[in-house]
Parts: C-alpha cells; structure tokens; sequence
C-alpha cells in the first residue's frame, strides 16, 4: 500500500476552515501533505482549530478575515503567500444563513447572506488569480449546495446565493482554463453539522424522506470529494459541479 502524500508540498487556504465542513477539508487536505492556511471571521477560533492541526503534526496558520470585504481577501492572501512562499489550492467555504420566508425577508437578510456566500467567493478567488498565474497553476473548490440548483422553501437568499457561486465557478474556469487554473464547485446535501443538528426533528424527517440513500451525509464525505478535485487527479476537471447529497438531486 503506497503512502504517498498527494498534497506534498502544496499551499491550501480554506475560508471559514476552522468549523463543520471546512474543519474536515482542512483535516483531509493537510493528511495529504498540504500545509493549511485556516481563514475565520475570528481570529482566536482559526487559532485554536490552527492549534489542534498543530499538535497533530501538521503545518497550520490562522487568519482573521471577513471574506465579505475585498480589502480583507486581499491582505490575507498576500499574507499567506508571504508566510508559505506560495499558493496552490483555495476553497471557499465561508457561509451564513439567514432563513425566512420570502415574504418576510429582509433587505438586511438578503444583503448579508449575499455578501459573505457570494460577493466573498468572488473576492478570495479574484485575490488568489494573479499568484496562481504567475505559478501557472491552481485548483479553486467553491462550496456551493444542492439548494443552489433546487430552491430551497424558505432560502431564497441562501438558494440564490450559491446559485451565483455556481455560476461564478463556470466563469472563473473558463477565464483561466489556459493558465492551468481549474475551478470546480461542489453541492453538498443535507450534511450532519451543528447547524442541521439544530433543525426540528420534523425537517429532519422531510429531508431524510427524499434522500434516496436514508441517511445524511458527513464534513468527511465532502472533504474527500473537495481534496480529489484538489489533486492532480481532477487536472482535466474544470467548470463542474458535483453533488453530495445521497442521491437527493438527480
């Protein structure tokens, strides 16, 4: 059995890394060899998730950033690449929602939701562009979801959100396809974290019931099918988006 770390030596900066799905990205990315830029709004939560990656063996850094203001994408990417001398892999992960029914939304709710989802995929992927062109190579993995693709009662502005990252995505790799740059998004379903943990038991039950493999899935089952459009496996992967959703939307 080989045990070759796919990831040797590559740089990957991951927004809202240090909780839920990004924590396992992180985890999963770093196991193949990547040293981990961790992003968070907080600085002492992207210290202490850096701190247990740290102790684990692995090479992790946090920053503070509101992935909402380009000024904040822009420092910090210019601060990994100082700190790291390079950067290979970003994921956009960062994501809030603010969820009410359209008639009740608003403007406050839509804005922000859109701000942090949307408007802070575009700032990190435009601020990580120039450094990965300048190496001629790079791999962007934007989180959307299966809502994004569905609609979703009561996510309008979450749905509409991750709408836009997918196409933002499909853009993205076709601009900078012939750099070597490849752009996926992958469309998690109803994934167990502590978010979904705190639904009522009878959401619960309504997604379950069209979930044609029973159960919800887990940050691990994303992670895996991030880091494998993170390797070079996915080289002639570019402009997709994957489901993770058991089977929900087909």
């Amino acid at each position: 059995m080989s045990l070759e770390k796919r990831l040797e030596g590559k740089v990957a900066l991951v927004t809202g890394g240090a909780r839920g799905i990004g924590k396992a990205i992180c985890a999963r990315l770093a196991a193949e060899g990547a040293r981990i830029a961790i992003i968070d709004i907080r600085q002492e939560v992207a210290e202490a998730t850096a701190a247990e990656f740290t102790a684990a063996g692995f090479e992790a850094r946090a920053y503070a950033a509101n992935v909402a203001k380009s000024e904040d994408a822009e420092a910090t990417v210019a601060k990994v690449v100082a700190d790291f001398g390079q950067l290979d892999i970003l994921i956009n992960n960062a994501g809030i929602t603010k969820d009410t029914l359209m008639l009740r939304m608003t403007e406050e709710q839509w804005d922000s939701v859109m701000a942090v989802n949307l408007k802070g995929t575009f700032n990190f992927t435009t601020a990580v562009i120039r450094p990965m062109m300048k190496q001629r190579a790079g791999k962007i993995v934007n989180i959307a979801s299966v809502v994004g693709r569905m609609g979703n009662v009561g996510q309008a502005n979450y749905s509409a959100s991750k709408a836009g990252v997918i196409a933002l995505t499909k853009t993205t790799a076709k601009e900078f396809a012939s750099r070597n740059i490849q752009a996926n998004a992958v469309a998690p379903g109803y994934i167990i974290t502590d978010m979904t943990a705190s639904l009522p038991e009878a959401a619960t039950e309504a997604f379950l019931k069209i979930i044609p493999a029973g159960h919800g899935g887990s940050p691990e089952d994303v992670a895996n099918v991030v880091f494998f459009l993170c390797s070079s496996d996915s080289d002639y992967v570019t402009g997709q988006v994957i489901n993770i959703d058991g089977g929900m939307l087909m």
